[in-house]
C-alpha cells in the first residue's frame, strides 16, 4: 500500500473512534509504524490530512449520485435509486459520516466549512437536475423549496442511524422517502424560494480544472496506485487529454474502469464532464 494511502486509512480508524481533536499526529504515525517524518512527507499538517480525508469521502458520495442522476437512461425509480445510492454511500462509511457531521456542526475550521458549503452546492445542483427529470414542468414554480425538503429527509434520516444506531433497512427507508417527496411534488402551491435565493456556482475545481490541471491530478493519482487496471486507463486517459486520439465508446470504456475504484471517483467525474460523457 502506498504510504499515503495507509496514513489516511489508519487516521480514518483513529478519527472514527477518538475524533479529531482528541487523535494527535503521534497517534497516527504510531498506527501506521512510521515516522513523524514520513507522515510531514505526505501531509503538511493533520488539517491537511483531515481535508484529503473529507474530499475523499464527499467526492465518492457525490460522483456516486452525479453519474446516477446524469446516466440513468429513464426517470423510473431514479428517485428510489438517487435516495438508495446516498444512504448506502454513507452506510458504508457510517463511522466517518458519523464523526464528519459533528465535527462539522460544532466547527470553528474555515477551511473544512468552506469545503462542506461547496460540496453542499455541488449536491443542490445535481438534485435539482434529479428533480427536473422526475418531476418537469409541474414543479417548476416549487422545485427550490423540493430541494431543500429532499435535503431535509435526508440529513433527519441519516441522523437516524448515524447518532441514534437505528436499524437500517435501506430499501424501506427510500420506499418510505419516494412516497413522502411525491405527496410533496404534487401538493405543494405556495413556493417560499425562487431561484434568485440560490447559490448555485459550481465547485471551483469542477467549473474552472484546466487540461492542464487534470493532466497534473492524474500524474499525482497514478503515484498513489499500484499497477492496475485503473492505473493503466488512467494513464491512457491522461493521453487522451494530450492527443486526443480514442474514439468516445473507448473513452466510455476507460472511464467506467476507474469509476468505481474508491480513489478515482473524482477524477472520473472530472474527465466525464470534460469529455461530456
Amino acid at each position: 500500500m502506498v504510504k499515503k494511502q495507509l496514513i489516511m486509512e489508519k487516521a480514518l480508524e483513529l478519527f472514527a473512534k477518538q475524533g479529531f481533536e482528541a487523535t494527535s499526529v503521534q497517534q497516527i504515525t504510531d498506527r501506521c509504524g512510521i515516522s513523524k517524518g514520513a507522515f510531514y512527507l505526505s501531509f503538511k499538517s493533520k488539517d491537511e490530512l483531515i481535508i484529503a480525508l473529507i474530499d475523499q469521502f464527499m467526492e465518492e458520495i457525490f460522483a456516486n449520485i452525479d453519474h446516477l442522476v446524469r446516466n440513468k437512461k429513464n426517470e423510473e425509480n431514479l428517485l428510489f435509486d438517487f435516495y438508495y445510492v446516498s444512504f448506502q454511500s454513507f452506510g458504508q462509511h457510517t463511522d466517518f459520516a458519523n464523526i464528519l457531521m459533528k465535527e462539522y456542526t460544532q466547527s470553528l475550521n474555515e477551511q473544512l466549512i468552506l469545503k462542506m458549503h461547496n460540496y453542499d452546492k455541488l449536491i443542490n445542483s445535481t438534485i435539482l437536475l434529479m428533480i427536473d427529470r422526475v418531476y418537469g414542468e409541474k414543479v417548476d414554480q416549487t422545485k427550490y423549496d423540493l430541494l431543500y425538503c429532499i435535503k431535509g429527509f435526508m440529513r433527519m434520516y441519516s441522523e437516524l442511524f448515524l447518532y441514534q444506531g437505528f436499524p437500517l433497512d435501506v430499501e424501506a427507508l427510500c420506499r418510505s422517502l419516494v412516497e413522502k417527496t411525491d405527496l410533496l411534488a404534487q401538493g405543494m402551491t405556495l413556493p417560499f424560494l425562487q431561484k434568485e435565493h440560490m447559490d448555485l456556482s459550481i465547485f471551483q475545481i469542477q467549473g474552472d480544472v484546466t487540461k492542464e490541471q487534470m493532466v497534473s491530478m492524474i500524474d499525482e493519482k497514478v503515484k498513489e496506485l499500484e499497477d492496475s487496471i485503473q492505473k493503466e486507463s488512467l494513464l491512457l486517459l491522461q493521453e487522451q487529454l494530450q492527443k486526443q486520439t480514442f474514439n468516445p465508446a473507448i473513452i466510455k470504456g476507460l472511464l467506467e474502469n476507474i469509476r468505481n475504484h474508491p480513489h478515482c471517483k473524482w477524477i472520473a467525474y472530472l474527465l466525464g464532464r470534460y469529455f461530456n460523457l
